[in-house]
């Protein structure tokens, strides 16, 4: 508790700096293009019917609402993607701030989850009008979305505070990562059913904390169902897991990051 009561500390201390960041990395993903800011929703658009008319054939004409099913895992898939990579280059692209500076590096981490985060909520409302499209109906149960999102926004910060740390010390972290974020997503069951796998098979997927997010979308929009407890235990349980050991390598590193950046 301590710790959390610091940080917010921190943060309303360096709020001017923290307000700066996002303004800056917002200005710089759509420096020089026409549409702006439009993009964050024309993209993941653009994206989703070539995925949709791809996999289409193969996967979707058993699959009821495929649209929304693929929708569902390519939003949260990407926002944890972007939130990630972003969140890896944080103190690298920052050196120059932080080394002349006395300031929290998280808040660096901090402010490319915020550009993330409204880049998500853009493009929920793009889904949302899909799902309202596909003639899916919206009840109250859509109100327990935000439990994913918050777990999603945690885990995010969590994986973000590790790949910077790592990235610091060894730069080929982020191609590796690029190999694994390809490797997650086609184990996060975007574009088909795992109902085919054998049960065995299916838990296996459970250790994917992204395909637990996505499933959790799933089960509330296109089912109209509460996931069970043990899917609300995984979200929250991969999110804190994810936080604690970001912070734990912030706490033994921090004082060595300024080292290794120039």
């Amino acid at each position: 508790m301590r710790g959390d009561s610091g940080m917010l500390k921190k943060v309303k201390q360096y709020r001017f700096l923290f307000e700066e960041l996002v303004k800056r990395d917002f200005k710089k993903k759509y420096k020089r293009t026409t549409l702006g800011i439009l993009w964050s929703m024309i993209s993941p658009l653009l994206q989703l019917l070539v995925m949709n008319w791809v996999f289409l054939g193969f996967f979707g004409r058993s699959m009821p609402h495929f649209t929304i099913y693929l929708f569902s895992g390519n939003l949260v898939f990407s926002f944890f993607s972007e939130a990630t990579n972003n969140g890896m280059e944080a103190l690298a692209s920052n050196a120059s701030i932080f080394s002349k500076i006395n300031v929290p590096k998280y808040m660096f981490l901090l402010s490319k989850n915020v550009s993330s985060v409204i880049n998500f909520l853009l493009t929920l409302v793009i889904y949302f009008i899909f799902v309202a499209s596909d003639g899916l109906p919206f009840t109250p149960k859509f109100f327990l979305l935000i439990y994913p999102i918050i777990c999603l926004v945690i885990f995010n910060i969590g994986v973000g505070l590790i790949l910077s740390a790592l990235h610091v010390f060894f730069k080929d972290i982020s191609y590796l990562y690029n190999i694994f974020t390809l490797l997650l997503m086609y184990l996060s069951a975007i574009f088909y059913n795992i109902a085919n796998y054998s049960p065995s098979s299916q838990r296996l997927f459970h250790l994917n904390p992204v395909y637990n997010y996505i499933l959790y979308f799933r089960t509330i929009v296109i089912d109209g169902a509460i996931p069970g407890m043990w899917t609300h235990i995984l979200c929250v349980g991969f999110a804190m897991g994810a936080l604690l050991i970001g912070a734990a390598m912030y706490y033994k590193y921090n004082f060595k990051f300024v080292f290794y950046l120039d």
